[in-house]
């Protein structure tokens, strides 16, 4: 029986892929939407922002993710990957068309905060339907496609906001990021299938009453420690793409790069963020998920702390294209280890919690550089710094293990996990 019999939609599994990707795309315009508009908000003393308030809205933001990613996660594992992607879609989307009419600070942070409880929950429902979907062996490549929906998200935004925002203002940007749901969600409800392993898995769990049963399978024998180590992997990986998404130029500034060089090895970062991730998936699928993070994170703690040498012309760009080759793309590894150390009826929650987790590390990471700057040592110490932070993320995925879950004790046969 074929995927699209199994669940009722036309076309099979072949829209899961791109439609998962567009969903992910949203996740990374709001790494960008928020940086891009605020310059403008405090130039022009909009509600009287200043500088901690504008850094509120940011942490509000990401406070709303790590809700959502928590929490949708796991009801992900009890209605469905197919309608918790909807319902995230939509509450991203709605909230933040509304940002662009708030009518004060307040309003704006309550608005970012909802909305990113639903987007929260797009990245971890995304991953959960991608691997469910993906063929044998190609799992690893299948996490590490979605995720560069991520970074060319952040790409497209930031070049939308050179063109839109002088224009139209500062408020267009919301409506333009509200807009793709137009037709991303038609598109869902006609053409996306749920996970045939979850109809299969976890129909007998369907009611909310068991909300708290796939969390509670995190901790399962065989489970707790693979559990933590994925949360401490996942806070420092976010950890360090946060932190120098928003501090890599003023930290090369310290050093003395000049602004225009300093501006072009963020774009630098990014560019190297979609180079490893498409090398990534293919070195995963061929060498293994947990040997591949191990390896990202040190190669990543290794050009990060490259970076506080002053290199001349070319060996700078080259040593920040490496760095955010490694940097970026751990992340998107461990989302793949994470699919495939947690069964079927809990995947998407293991999913939801190391992504909401993670979140935190996002917070801590732009305050981190921003302490470190503030004390006039960015540079070297930042550099220092973030690669510490990588090298604990390796020891930490180290610390997964190859894990082996007893089976969910649910009455029905599950499949085995996939090898690590």
């Amino acid at each position: 029986m074929s995927i699209g019999e199994v669940t009722g939609v036309p076309g099979g599994g072949r829209w899961v892929v791109p439609l998962c990707w567009a969903a992910v795309l949203l996740d990374g315009f709001d790494l960008v939407v928020l940086g891009t508009v605020l310059p403008v908000l405090l130039q022009l003393e909009v509600w009287d922002l200043d500088p901690d308030g504008a850094a509120m809205l940011s942490t509000v933001g990401l406070i709303g993710m790590a809700i959502g990613a928590m929490t949708i996660g796991t009801v992900t594992d009890v209605i469905g990957r197919r309608k918790a992607l909807l319902l995230a879609v939509l509450e991203f989307s709605l909230f933040t068309l509304l940002c662009a009419f708030a009518p004060s600070a307040f309003v704006f942070g309550l608005f970012r905060f909802l909305a990113g409880l639903g987007l929260g929950g797009c990245l971890p429902t995304a991953i959960a339907l991608v691997t469910e979907h993906a063929r044998a062996g190609k799992r690893g490549s299948a996490t590490t496609t979605i995720m560069t929906g991520y970074h060319v998200g952040a790409v497209l935004t930031a070049l939308l906001g050179i063109v839109v925002i002088r224009p139209l203002g500062w408020r267009a940007m919301f409506v333009i990021g509200a807009a793709p749901a137009l037709v991303v969600i038609p598109l869902m409800l006609r053409y996306l299938p749920e996970s045939g392993s979850f109809l299969e898995v976890a129909r007998p769990r369907r009611s909310l009453r068991h909300v708290l049963g796939p969390v509670a399978a995190l901790f399962r024998p065989g489970l707790m420690r693979p559990t933590l180590a994925f949360w401490v992997t996942s806070f420092m990986g976010l950890l360090l793409i946060y932190g120098l998404n928003t501090w890599l130029p003023a930290m090369m500034r310290q050093a003395g790069y000049e602004l225009g060089a300093a501006l072009s090895m963020l774009l630098t970062l990014n560019v190297g963020a979609v180079i490893g991730l498409v090398l990534a998936g293919h070195v995963a699928d061929w060498l293994g998920v947990r040997p591949s993070v191990i390896g990202w994170f040190s190669a990543a703690a290794v050009f990060l702390a490259l970076l506080s040498v002053r290199l001349p012309g070319a060996g700078v760009y080259g040593a920040v294209l490496l760095a955010g080759c490694f940097v970026f793309s751990a992340q998107a590894l461990v989302y793949a280890y994470v699919g495939r150390v947690y069964l079927d009826g809990s995947r998407a929650t293991g999913l939801g919690w190391t992504a909401g987790v993670g979140r935190l590390g996002a917070i801590c990471g732009p305050i981190v550089g921003g302490t470190l700057l503030d004390a006039g040592v960015a540079y070297p110490w930042g550099f220092y710094a973030f690669a510490t932070v990588g090298a604990l993320a390796a020891i930490a995925a180290a610390a997964v293990g190859r894990a082996s879950p007893r089976p969910e004790p649910t009455g029905a046969s599950l499949p085995a996990p996939t090898k690590c």
